[in-house]
């Protein structure tokens, strides 16, 4: 175990090269000049030359990259243009934002996920099971934007219930913080809550048909033990791949949830980030996402292989 994990560490090195590179060179591809944006659309040519020159931007591109990349290896992501301030300490704080409404919405989508799943499976072919993966389709084909849109329009215009904008204000109580946690949470465990039903559902169809499972009936125990300590336990490993996989996309889908709710994360930092041509910040945030990916996709494998020692990574079972 201990020799694929080191594999593994050793395969995010290159994967995120590619991404440092492939970022680097398409936010050189965005219209406009940082310069010019720092200044105002007002600056004179000369003063837009020379914040050119000392954001380094009047380099070759060859040598801002090769800056860049002995920065990134020294740990130094870069001073943002637009705020004047360490892109990573401007990361290290908006990640908590963004965990505050993700972790409760991957929890929030397996848990319903996992009781959909179970129960349709169990009434395999009813209208029940029909009406429910009908909905699971329309959840996973959904687009977020338009489903933050339409909550925002049902419970905060027409019917006034929740806050839309902002993450609340702890002096005023922790339930002020919760209420305006529910409408991005419940944005960004749609997806998620889709994807853990359908997997769930097919999983335990191939378990509750195994010879194990026949064996403990014909034992005599109860058909929800069966169901709920047995069956559901044989569908652990699939679960938990696609719970690492939702978690980080929970993480980097919160761009556009974080955006329609103003939610002050990680996605609303890229989206002013782009606005503002601040190339750094750019930078630094998307390689924050992709290593994110990465550990999260090598920690499931960890968890996967203590589950089925049976695994093997290398080259087989």
């Amino acid at each position: 175990m201990l020799k694929t994990i080191l594999i593994r560490c050793l395969q995010i090195i290159p994967s995120l090269f590619v991404v440092v590179t492939l970022t680097f060179v398409l936010t050189r591809m965005i219209p406009g000049d940082p310069a010019r944006a720092v200044l105002g659309p007002q600056a004179s040519v000369e003063d837009v030359e020379k914040m050119r020159e000392t954001m380094g931007l009047n380099q070759p591109l060859a040598a801002q990259y090769k800056d860049y990349m002995i920065n990134i290896v020294k740990g130094d992501f870069g001073t943002s243009y637009s705020y004047n301030q360490p892109v990573f300490s401007l990361i290290a704080r908006r990640i908590p934002s963004t965990l505050l409404i993700a972790l409760p919405a991957v929890l929030i989508a397996l848990i319903a996920g996992m009781l959909v799943g179970v129960t349709s499976a169990v009434h395999q072919g009813t209208l029940f099971d029909y009406v429910f993966m009908i909905l699971a389709l329309v959840g996973v084909s959904m687009p977020i934007f338009w489903l933050g849109l339409m909550l925002v329009l049902m419970f905060s215009v027409n019917l006034g219930w929740l806050p839309v904008l902002g993450m609340g204000d702890i002096s005023k109580g922790l339930g002020d913080v919760i209420r305006h946690m529910v409408l991005p949470c419940f944005c960004l465990a749609t997806i998620p809550t889709a994807t853990f039903s359908r997997i769930t559902r097919s999983s335990i169809l191939e378990s509750i048909h195994g010879d194990s499972i026949r064996a403990l009936r014909a034992r005599g125990i109860k058909e929800s033990v069966v169901i709920w300590k047995y069956a559901l336990k044989s569908a652990l490993p699939p679960l938990i791949t696609v719970l690492g996989l939702q978690l980080a996309g929970c993480f980097a889908g919160a761009i556009l949830t974080e955006t329609i709710f103003s939610w002050p994360g990680m996605g609303t930092l890229i989206v002013g980030a782009i606005d503002n041509r601040d190339y750094v910040l750019i930078q630094g945030a998307v390689l924050v996402i992709a290593l994110a990916f990465v550990m999260i996709n090598m920690f499931v494998d960890v968890i996967y292989m203590i589950i089925n020692p049976n695994v093997n990574y290398e080259g087989g079972n």
